[in-house]
């Protein structure tokens, strides 16, 4: 029997110590081992369908699958639900219609109703984005996750996983116990980066030239004056009163390079609404890096949080609205917008995107307009969608690994398609998919790439899904 355990980096040097084996080689950055794993890393749970990754696409990938019957374990490596939203501090929540016409239903939409009951969202039409308080947000995600019987591993790092030939067998976690394993039928990779899909050896999407577009370390201004004419114009994102891009503040930082002063390169910037007087969401800062690099990554945070306070004094001197204004907390880490993608069954391409192209297997929907960053100086591209867009099914599997789906920002998609993919209504939509179809995989028995798809689309539009 083929067993292999692949891990990341120097995670492998930690098991090795513990467990015998023989140690070959798997690849760039990993490495594995045959030999008596259950001594390194004791089985801590058995379960259906095992989520990696409890962002916008994971979490709800949990609670689809939960509901479907299937016992379901999550990982998330920081202590709380949300991805980009709650530990990145992207704000709002993009975006649920199109036209005015809401094309993002089910779980996803029903997050948003239950956390604006709570008093933490405000639903801005026609585009349908989401104002939202990070922390009712955090709290609203653990409520419907625990609800649903999902089995929580908080503050757990995903570092390998075991292999009997391309199957997944079980994932390995660290944490304040130790190494522990979670052996699981159907895996689902929500880890924005493609962690576990790459670790089992699935093919990632080529980038030849190594350009990526830049991460934002996003954070939290208190004492502006929300209630100027200024704040009000462009601290909303509904589509009415045209681009949310803040002009003025943008041009006059622009002016202000010009002349020399020490402002480095930038983005927007956006101001966004965070439910309450006074403070606001901001996103300016711009650093090209590779969220899989940890020292290119850590660099580029610390370049960024320099900077966080460069535009707040720059904010603050130049702008009354900002006059009394103060960082009053930045984002856990910084947003990420692209990184790896994995070279799935079918790959979404810019052009079938921007058509509106539905495909046999559509199983969620997008409606935000591509959204290209320029990894370096303050450029943007944007192409608007001439319909709502697609998602299939088949460009969230790979053709050789029965039991992986991914979901979120990770799946088979080119740069601009991932432009528009990558924010958190679609990656929402993606989980539920992703969920669900990993409860009807073990209801049949089947592989990831067998399955009846017109069961699984009929199990999603009963479940409120848009398509």
């Amino acid at each position: 029997m083929d067993r292999r355990l692949f891990l990341k980096g120097s995670a492998a040097g930690a098991i090795l110590a513990l467990a015998p084996g023989k140690l070959y080689s798997a690849g760039p950055g990993r490495a594995s081992f045959s030999g008596d794993f259950s001594k390194a890393a004791p089985l801590a749970g058995r379960y259906h369908v095992v989520v990696c990754g409890g962002g916008p696409a994971g979490f709800i990938a949990a609670i689809a699958a939960a509901r479907k019957g299937a016992k379901v374990a999550i990982i998330e490596r920081y202590g709380f639900f949300g991805g980009m939203a709650t530990m990145g501090y992207v704000a709002p929540i993009s975006e649920f219609a199109f036209a005015g016409e809401r094309v993002i239903g089910g779980i996803p939409w029903e997050f948003v109703q239950r956390l604006e009951a709570m008093g933490g969202a405000y639903v801005e039409w026609p585009k349908g984005n989401v104002d939202f308080d990070i922390e009712l947000y955090k709290l609203c995600a653990q409520r419907m996750v625990l609800e649903a019987g999902v089995d929580i591993y908080m503050h757990s790092s995903l570092i390998g996983c075991e292999m009997e030939h391309d199957i997944v067998r079980r994932v390995i976690i660290e944490n304040k116990n130790g190494l522990e394993s979670l052996s699981g039928g159907i895996f689902i990779d929500a880890t924005g980066d493609g962690d576990l899909a790459w670790m089992a050896g699935v093919p990632m999407q080529p980038n030849p030239d190594g350009e990526l577009q830049p991460s934002s370390f996003c954070f939290v201004l208190s004492g502006v004056d929300t209630d100027s004419a200024l704040l009000r114009r462009y601290m909303y994102h509904s589509g009415k009163k045209g681009s949310s891009q803040c002009t003025p503040v943008r041009e006059k930082l622009l002016e202000l390079k010009q002349k020399g002063a020490d402002l480095p390169d930038f983005g927007g910037p956006w101001f966004n609404s965070v439910m309450h007087k006074g403070s606001v969401a901001v996103n300016i800062t711009r650093g090209a890096a590779d969220s899989t690099d940890n020292r290119d990554f850590t660099g580029n945070e610390c370049r960024l949080r320099e900077d966080i306070f460069k535009f707040t004094d720059a904010l603050r001197r130049n702008f009354p609205e900002f006059r009394e204004c103060y960082v009053a907390s930045i984002a856990p880490q910084a947003g990420i917008r692209e990184s790896r993608r994995i070279l799935g069954m079918h790959t979404v391409t810019a052009d079938e995107y921007v058509a509106g192209v539905k495909y046999p297997d559509s199983v969620s929907r997008g409606a935000h307009q591509i959204d290209m960053h320029a990894s370096k100086g303050s450029g943007q591209v944007l192409i608007k969608l001439q319909q709502a867009a697609y998602m299939p099914y088949s460009a969230m599997i790979a053709g050789d690994f029965p039991n992986i789906i991914v979901a979120g920002r990770c799946i088979s998609a080119d740069r601009k398609a991932l432009a528009s993919l990558r924010v958190q209504a679609s990656c929402m939509g993606m989980g539920q998919a992703a969920g669900v179809a990993a409860a009807r995989c073990l209801e049949e028995v089947r592989a990831v790439q067998d399955i009846d798809v017109d069961a699984l689309v009929d199990d999603l539009v009963k479940m409120g899904v848009i398509l």
